[in-house]
């Protein structure tokens, strides 16, 4: 039975898995480099167990088990010592994630199943430079974490049926809806999304409508919660450049290629909720309310 769980990586995504995990009864180790990423992390998971609290979804002495679950380190081969699975949550970036699977690799116990929150970057590829591709696989959780249903659990090239079954089992251990799907950029969530957003993008860009008619044809025809502008500020428009631009080269096909004013406002750091701005401006709320002066 697995026990020790480690989570690499204390941002959004990170935070959120080793919230999910602990709040499950695992023990987690919670691994940054970065000390400040950390203290934030912890900082973020206290913030919504209080919100849970609040909300009287779970109990005070839940909160404080939960968080008595995890540990944090700043570096792998201590962080790994004991644990039976590894899910790495770092940025985006294919050197970086092929870079801590070799660490991962040669400090991890023989058993340990080694899984990556990659949102598009090949899992066989990631496998590849590891000495136990069978045990190599994604787990792509949505965010926020702990509240998404949904993980995608992408099979590698070469991982194994058991290792499969292990990690769809889990899954459903935290509470979670796990859909097995098999290795080709952006697997299905972001195969299917980010063409959608990038089409939001390409129809304003294209002067056919405003962003606030966009998002509510989507909102109020198509019955999305929310619409594809709102959407792309939300997950952040430089991660959805990243996306596109590895299902662009994955595919080679032009209706990947992302829209030239995705690409600037990303240049130009407008990159949604987290820079302050994006379609929306949310300098004053994080709601997207504002439209950004941009596009007004």
């Amino acid at each position: 039975m697995m026990k020790n769980v480690a989570v690499i990586g204390a941002g959004t995504m990170g935070n959120g898995i080793a919230h999910t995990f602990a709040q499950s009864g695992f023990r987690v180790q919670l691994i940054d480099v970065s000390e400040i990423a950390l203290k934030k992390g912890i900082e973020t998971i206290t913030k919504n167990l209080d919100r849970m609290v609040s909300k009287e979804t779970i109990t005070e002495t839940q909160k404080k088990e939960t968080l008595s679950n995890i540990t944090t380190f700043n570096k792998i081969t201590e962080g790994v010592e004991y644990a039976s699975l590894v899910v790495e949550a770092a940025t985006e970036n294919i050197e970086l994630k092929l870079k801590i699977f070799k660490q991962l690799d040669e400090a991890c116990p023989e058993g340990t199943i080694l899984a990556t929150n990659t949102s598009s970057i090949s899992i066989t590829q990631i496998a590849s430079v590891t000495s136990r591709p069978d045990h190599v696989i994604g787990m792509h959780f949505m965010n926020p974490v702990p509240i998404m249903k949904l993980v995608e659990i992408i099979r590698g090239y070469n991982t194994s049926d058991e290792v499969t079954k292990t990690i769809m089992d889990l899954s459903k251990t935290l509470g979670k809806i796990p859909v097995e799907v098999n290795d080709y950029p952006g697997f299905v969530a972001n195969r299917i999304l980010m063409p959608m957003l990038n089409e939001s993008i390409e129809t304003l860009y294209n002067g056919v409508a405003g962003v606030f008619e966009i998002d509510t044809v989507m909102k109020l025809g198509m019955a999305h919660p929310m619409g594809p502008l709102q959407l792309a500020d939300f997950i952040g428009l430089d991660v959805c450049l990243s996306i596109l631009n590895v299902m662009y080269e994955g595919f080679k096909n032009p209706k990947y290629a992302p829209c030239p004013l995705l690409v600037n406002m990303v240049h130009a750091g407008k990159l949604g909720i987290k820079s302050g701005e994006g379609f929306y401006d949310y300098s004053e709320s994080r709601k997207a309310e504002k439209i950004a002066k941009q596009f007004q």
